[in-house]
């Protein structure tokens, strides 16, 4: 199969298009003929080198996959070949104490497509059985690749671990980003209201089609003191970030008393600075979050397939140009997903 890899880490130079063995599977796995494949910026740390993904080099990148199932094992249960599928990008045992529970996300052996095996930049893919679900609805490949990733990781933020309610104030981060873009339209879905951030003045009409109440471009405005503004100084019940140092600060000053942020990434550096006395004075939660469940991944779906969350894409790449796709993800000049496609 052909194939888009790195045999070393760096910058985006290092991947490569060419020949790769088409992987071949086992009684409970699938493989998946490829038909798109959506960037996250995971990607992106993968390709530079993390100590927090070690994996064996040359390696495929891409945790959200949609495609057709071309083969499926002789234990594979409720799979057909010919079925128009996206892959689950969560991979954990199905048989410890946390699957059992429900929270398959705290498995101990628990990872993602595209950092713990092989992923779908390439024509195939190879996953375990359980991560293959039916495309809801009439979405197109490029529109289920969207979705996965990003919207199990924006509702068990939301609702999980913030406790969103009704007629709560939330402020989401970067709203171009692909959970900013989910999170959005979930917060506004429950009966939030939803304050959200931007980098240039074109995406504000993009930010507000998607359900947003009002967006600050933290370009030209400061963030915090526009949201006490709109708060009539009270600040925001829930903060969702994803960004790290460049917005931390901005995040804590922005929440109420009571207030809470839940972080999930750190594209601008994993070291932050933290005032104890605010944390305690001001009855602050900080709760960090990985992904989520396959049964809220599931609901996010059936949303998808309703029409009631729609999965942005800014624009499609094939195959063979992930280099220029990831070159468009780090200057950070899109909104929503970036989609891969395999002709």
């Amino acid at each position: 199969m052909n194939a888009v890899i790195f045999r070393e880490h760096g910058g985006t130079h290092k991947l490569s298009y060419e020949e790769f063995p088409t992987p071949t599977i086992g009684p409970k796995e699938v493989l998946v003929r490829v038909k798109a494949c959506a960037l996250n910026h995971l990607d992106i740390w993968i390709r530079e080198g993390n100590p927090a993904y070690p994996m064996p080099l040359p390696h495929i990148l891409g945790s959200d996959v949609a495609g057709i199932v071309e083969q499926a094992g002789s234990h594979s249960e409720g799979v057909t070949v010919g079925q128009r599928v996206f892959i689950s990008p969560g991979m954990s045992c199905w048989h410890c104490e946390a699957c059992l529970a429900g929270r398959d996300n705290f498995c101990r052996s628990y990872g993602l497509l595209g950092a713990l095996a092989h992923g779908g930049y390439a024509e195939y893919v190879k996953v375990p059985f359980r991560n293959v679900l039916p495309i809801p609805g009439d979405l197109s490949f490029e529109q289920a690749a969207a979705f996965p990733l990003v919207s199990v990781t924006a509702s068990h933020m939301l609702f999980a671990l913030a406790g969103l309610q009704h007629g709560e104030t939330v402020l989401i981060m970067g709203a171009g980003s692909g959970v900013g873009m989910m999170a959005v339209q979930m917060a506004k879905l429950a009966g939030a209201r939803v304050i959200t951030t931007v980098g240039s003045e074109d995406k504000i009409p993009k930010a507000t089609a998607l359900g947003a109440d009002a967006v600050i471009n933290h370009a030209t405005e400061t963030v915090a003191e526009r949201v006490r503004q709109l708060t009539e100084r009270r600040g925001v019940d829930v903060v969702i970030e994803h960004i790290g140092p460049e917005v931390w600060d901005t995040c804590m000053e922005s929440l109420a008393k009571g207030g809470r942020l839940i972080t999930c990434g750190a594209t601008t550096g994993g070291d932050v600075t933290l005032n104890l006395r605010a944390v305690f004075s001001r009855q602050l939660t900080i709760k960090g979050s990985y992904m989520g469940t396959r049964a809220e991944l599931v609901k996010a779906a059936e949303l998808v397939g309703r029409g009631r969350l729609i999965p942005v894409i800014d624009r499609t790449f094939p195959l063979q140009e992930a280099r220029a796709a990831h070159d468009l993800m780090l200057r950070r000049e899109f909104f929503g997903k970036i989609v891969l496609t395999v002709a």
